[in-house]
């Protein structure tokens, strides 16, 4: 049947494109406009600047075009998160795992903004950034932390990468790409 399977997805490839819409949102300093550049060009830029308000990047991988709106963190640009995630193919929550103190912050902001109805169901990818820094928080600490167990209302996914390593980089393209609509 895997065969069979991936005969078909080769076929539908040929003649379908598939698009998906992401919004990348977190505290700032999380590492989301690195996970942007990292998806895009694999590449990683040690002084990147503070997203203000948002960006907007299209990227092409196989036969999906993923549209990625990198978000800003700070307090100010936080109320604008539900607007940029109603309709998404997947809500992207990235935590900085080795800024410990953050993480409180982190879980209340996540789980007051997954709370809003006009953002029922949508698959939500919690990426714990940051893995190569000694002091960074093991996944089962990031998943209890953040409560992630509690939420019940959609699919919740959670992966531990860095940016700046290209860890797992590869792993949350293959989820992403797997959350992508087909369009005709």
């Amino acid at each position: 049947m895997g065969l069979w399977d991936s005969l078909l997805n080769w076929l539908r490839s040929l003649f379908f494109k598939q698009e998906m819409e992401l919004s990348l949102i977190g505290l700032q300093n999380a590492g989301k406009t690195s996970l942007v550049n990292a998806i895009a060009t694999g590449g990683y830029t040690e002084d990147s600047i503070p997203t203000v308000g948002f960006n907007m990047r299209k990227v092409t991988k196989g036969n999906v075009t993923i549209k990625l709106w990198d978000i800003g963190g700070q307090r100010r640009f936080r109320t604008m998160w539900e607007r940029y995630c109603r309709g998404v193919s997947a809500i992207v929550y990235v935590v900085d795992v080795a800024d410990r103190d953050s993480v409180p912050i982190a879980r209340t902001e996540l789980l007051d903004l997954i709370m809003k109805p006009s953002l029922d169901g949508i698959p939500l990818l919690v990426l714990g950034n940051k893995i190569d820094k000694s002091e960074a928080l093991s996944k089962q600490a990031l998943v209890d932390q953040l409560g992630l167990e509690s939420i019940k209302d959609r699919e919740v996914c959670c992966y531990m990468i860095s940016c700046k390593d290209s860890i797992n980089i590869d792993i949350v393209i293959d989820w992403l790409i797997k959350h992508s609509k087909t369009a005709k």
